[in-house]
């Protein structure tokens, strides 16, 4: 693949911050992942009379989506280290320094975005909401990918992302009635009879910075940011590329960013969302790229555990693979049954599997053929 630039400055993950249906901050989420604990209950917070499926991975008393997301914020900035958003003089243009924030495009967006943007504002000193990225389930691996991209430059010292997404009504309804959901009320990813996905909450934010300026600043490095890559299928409004060929350019991309070959990948956290043809699509996608080496490259989804949160589904799964990586346990393919042979892989199952890999991906696809892979570096 040509016309990727090869990065300068190394981005890094300093801070993250997280809410899931799991419970608040990332250990409830990497137990919960590892293994393979579901957090599905019945819908209680809308109506769903009518429906034909009524579960969801909701947070429990969840707050406003605003004040979800600030949380998150909150604990990024304290794990990394800052109590204002402004750094010293000289350094890459932190005067207007990048709050990058993914979420579901509606009429309520702008307000949503708005209160997030003053919050952060009052709180930590960060100038404003640079840019808001509703491109779906990318949405968030989109701005990280930017992100990277924006520090690799040299653009800025540092950047924060953060998304947010908690299940409400009119997109419960939407999925329901487009028969998106998993109609057995459990997600099944890569496993022979899955027949859907079910959706989720979740609030995330992680601060990313050059490893220059984290060093500076003794700040705690939590994971590289090693490359980034993103790809269309231009297929189908809703269905992907069925070869997995727009996911693995993507896939292609963020390795040679990275510099890495394929057989130093030691764990993908998958997409999967459990539907039948994205599943498949993805798995062709991963033996595209990795060859023979998919016959022993450990994968996982998590879908299975904290569900679908859509827009924020990206970051939250970044700080699923980065807890892998910092533990040395890969989290468990939850809600599979038995093999389906057009998905062929090394998948993650019964029990957490014990490895500390250099090298892991986090993939994410959305409607229209939108794919976007992160490659993080232990």
């Amino acid at each position: 693949m040509t016309g990727v630039t090869v990065p300068v400055a190394r981005p890094v993950v300093t801070g993250l911050g997280v809410l899931s249906a799991c419970g608040h901050g990332l250990e409830p989420l990497t137990q919960a992942t590892a293994h393979g604990t579901a957090a599905f209950a019945a819908v209680t917070r809308f109506d769903v009379t009518g429906r034909r499926v009524r579960r969801a991975a909701l947070l429990p008393d969840a707050p406003p989506l605003a004040e979800a997301v600030l949380t998150a914020i909150g604990d990024a900035c304290r794990q990394a280290a800052h109590d204002t958003w402004t750094t010293r003089p000289g350094a890459a243009d932190d005067s207007a320094a990048p709050l990058l924030l993914a979420l579901h495009s509606d009429l309520g967006t702008a307000g949503v975005a708005a209160r997030i943007a003053d919050g952060a504002r009052r709180q930590w000193g960060i100038p404003a909401v640079t840019r808001v990225y509703t491109g779906a389930c990318v949405a968030a691996g989109t701005a990280v990918a930017d992100a990277a991209a924006l520090i690799a430059s040299g653009r800025h010292a540092r950047v924060l992302v953060a998304a947010g997404h908690l299940v409400a009504a009119g997109v419960y309804a939407a999925f329901d009635a487009g028969r998106a959901l998993a109609r057995d009320g459990e997600v099944r990813p890569f496993s022979a009879g899955r027949s859907g996905t079910l959706l989720g909450d979740a609030a995330v934010a992680v601060v990313l910075e050059s490893e220059a300026e984290a060093e500076r600043r003794g700040a705690p490095v939590l994971a590289r940011i090693s490359g980034w890559g993103r790809s269309g299928d231009a297929y189908h409004v809703c269905r992907p590329v069925p070869d997995g060929a727009g996911l693995a350019r993507a896939i292609a991309s963020a390795l040679q960013r990275g510099g890495v070959a394929p057989d130093q990948v030691g764990y993908v956290n998958a997409n999967a969302t459990g539907s039948p043809l994205a599943d498949q699509a993805e798995a062709n996608a991963l033996r595209r790229v990795f060859g023979d080496h998919a016959d022993r490259l450990p994968v996982s989804s998590t879908k299975g555990v904290h569900g679908h949160a859509l827009e924020a589904s990206a970051l939250l799964e970044l700080a699923v693979t980065i807890a892998a990586l910092r533990s040395g346990t890969l989290p468990v393919n939850a809600g599979w049954t038995s093999r389906d042979e057009d998905c062929r892989l090394d998948l993650v199952l019964d029990r957490p599997r014990p490895t500390r890999p250099r090298y892991a991906l986090t993939v994410n696809s959305a409607f229209g053929g939108a794919n976007t892979a992160l490659l993080v570096a232990a």
